[in-house]
């Protein structure tokens, strides 16, 4: 798929661009380590399933999901009881690992950091997809974490993008994405990551996603 360049021409535009960014089809060249996943992202990470998780979130109980990656931590607060079956699904897949030493591949800095594919590319799944939650009052703002989807409805699997800046705000005209978080501390690192330079919204070094730890009370 070829890419557009961000522009700011009209909200319109901006819009559909958006929604182009955030699909599960984006650039073809592969991210490719030979450590582990921990130090080299998304190293032969192959952990897939046939079907999405069963119901396992106690809706009486708070979920986070602390974040280390190669520049810093940070913590999202889910929102369990606004959309259950991405919590779930997120939850599922940090918890078994699948998150660990994976990157995130998409960058712009003014609009989002987009990671949690297991291929690098922008096209890769955990074998599976999950349906949207989109019937919610939040709005898409800075901090705010939502799923990427292929471009069509119900086709959300492990891929998320982190809000970070005024550009997200435009997702709001036209909310496709199933929010289900904010960054609740360590914006500063995300806004971090946001800064790292790009060619084609691809960054020039690696922002790796050490692990993901999920906190429940």
């Amino acid at each position: 798929m070829s890419r557009k360049q961000w522009s700011v021409c009209s909200a319109l535009v901006i819009a559909l661009l958006i929604m182009t960014l955030l699909t599960g089809c984006g650039a073809k060249g592969s991210l490719t380590g030979t450590g582990t996943a921990a130090e080299s992202g998304n190293a032969e990470k192959v952990m897939r399933w046939e079907r999405m998780p069963e119901m396992e979130l106690d809706l009486n109980k708070t979920y986070s999901a602390v974040f280390t990656t190669n520049k810093g931590n940070f913590t999202v607060k889910l929102y369990a009881n606004e959309a259950p079956i991405t919590v779930n699904n997120f939850v599922f897949l940090a918890r078994h690992g699948f998150y660990d030493g994976l990157t995130f591949h998409r960058i712009i800095e003014s609009f989002m950091i987009q990671g949690g594919d297991p291929q690098g590319n922008g096209v890769g799944t955990p074998g599976y997809s999950i349906p949207d939650e989109l019937d919610t009052e939040i709005k898409y703002e800075s901090g705010i974490v939502a799923m990427a989807n292929a471009g069509k409805p119900n086709t959300g699997g492990s891929q998320f993008f982190i809000c970070t800046g005024s550009g997200s705000e435009n997702l709001n005209q036209n909310p496709n994405y199933s929010i289900f978080g904010k960054v609740v501390s360590g914006m500063d690192t995300v806004l971090e990551i946001a800064k790292t330079p790009v060619d084609n919204n691809e960054p020039l070094e690696e922002i790796i996603i050490q692990n993901i730890i999920i906190q429940e009370k």
